[in-house]
């Protein structure tokens, strides 16, 4: 693999201060990249995120992607920070817990309509907007980060399920409407992840099934599934569009 693979590309890496979205940031950095760390409201963790990438003309950009104005605007200041946008990382996303036997209908409707916008509308919208740079650009690449929940079911998070099985569809749908205009659109499906989201699970009285549910005996590493995420950045396989790679440990199968 060439250290500069993403000499001269510049990214948009959403929920970019912690997690996935901070191994992605890094490695493209790393590897030649310049990189918009995305973040909502944890400025401290975004600026640390910053601090830690190798090379130079890194930006943050602040904004809540569960809103839709606010999608054009983070990619609007993505495309003034570094010049202009090749490639998006949907990454950030939310997740709460609304047994449908046991939340209150205000906890389960805030739940869906709180899940729905950032997980499956937020990227929807910044696809939107980045796709228009893109073409006028001559191509780009979109990876989106679901879930294998999306696959599996997700009783106790319903609408995290639902949202990231959407996003998986829009992988889908978006790949084949932008393959002629040059951008290339793919997703990968973590199972659980050694992340600040999936902390109080991992270290909760089901840690160890949680962990047991992968033969490897654990949870993946951020830096395992941001690997997966910078070969889909690559262009190294573009026939690759529109696919859903499976990152869950054998976890789950399909």
């Amino acid at each position: 693999m060439k250290d500069a693979e993403f000499e001269g590309k510049r990214a948009l890496v959403t929920g970019g201060g912690r997690g996935i979205g901070r191994a992605v940031a890094r490695l493209l950095a790393e590897r030649g990249g310049r990189v918009a760390v995305h973040y909502r409201a944890n400025r401290g963790e975004a600026e640390r995120t910053l601090a830690s990438l190798a090379g130079e003309g890194h930006i943050l950009v602040q904004g809540d992607a569960g809103e839709p104005e606010e999608t054009r605007r983070i990619v609007e200041e993505t495309v003034r920070g570094l010049g202009g946008l090749d490639i998006l990382v949907n990454n950030a996303g939310v997740y709460e817990e609304h047994r449908i036997d046991g939340a209150e209908w205000e906890e389960w409707r805030r739940a869906w309509e709180r899940t729905v916008a950032v997980n499956l509308l937020g990227p929807a919208h910044l696809s939107y907007w980045a796709a228009r740079r893109m073409i006028d650009a001559g191509g780009g690449r979109i990876v989106n980060v679901t879930s294998r929940g999306a696959f599996r079911g997700e009783p106790t998070a319903p609408a995290y399920g639902a949202a990231k099985a959407g996003l998986n569809a829009l992988t889908g749908s978006l790949a084949k409407a932008l393959a002629p205009r040059g951008i290339f659109v793919a997703a990968v499906a973590p199972g659980f992840v050694e992340t600040d989201m999936a902390e109080p699970f991992l270290a909760g009285p089901g840690g160890e099934a949680i962990r047991a549910q992968s033969p490897l005996g654990r949870a993946a590493a951020p830096e395992e599934i941001a690997e997966v995420v910078l070969f889909l950045a690559s262009g190294r396989c573009g026939f690759a569009t529109g696919a859903v790679v499976d990152a869950n440990g054998a976890s789950h199968l399909r």
